[in-house]
């Protein structure tokens, strides 16, 4: 009988650890991530008007496409450094050489919008323009300017 009772104690505990193993559990984990708002300029123009003929008597032109790229579905600004943050598609800035200037304005396109990610870029075309009131009369020389433009998301 003992034998029996012992076998018996044995095999309740052999049952109830085998339950113990048996008992499950589960938690949930959590993973996230946040992608930025970003705008990245890829390629800048240089604006070049060339030699200014007095002679001719129209205004002088120049064009350039400004490359840059934004987070898909970011809202973006490009802006000058005449209206940072104000997006109007307009700039109006002097040539200089020395205390000589040449007043000349540049317009530029896709100056708002929305982004379609890295892969896909967005072109801002240039168009500067000189009246040819403006450089008629102008000293001979060379007569430059650098204009700052900034793209927020």
């Amino acid at each position: 009988m003992k034998k029996c009772l012992g076998l018996v104690m044995v095999l309740g505990l052999v049952l109830a650890l085998g339950n113990v193993a048996m008992a499950a559990d589960s938690a949930d984990v959590s993973v996230t991530a946040n992608v930025v708002g970003t705008c990245r300029f890829q390629s800048t123009p240089t604006l070049d008007f060339g030699d200014l003929d007095q002679t001719v008597g129209t205004d002088a032109t120049t064009t350039g496409d400004l490359v840059f790229w934004c987070t898909r579905n970011a809202a973006y600004t490009l802006s000058d450094e005449g209206n940072v943050g104000v997006a109007d598609g307009s700039f109006s800035g002097n040539l200089a050489n020395g205390p000589e200037t040449i007043p000349y304005s540049i317009s530029y396109t896709n100056f708002s919008g929305n982004g379609s990610g890295r892969t896909v870029p967005i072109t801002s075309a240039l168009t500067a323009t000189i009246l040819n009131a403006d450089y008629v009369d102008a000293p001979e020389g060379v007569y430059n300017d650098v204009v700052t433009f900034t793209i927020t998301p």
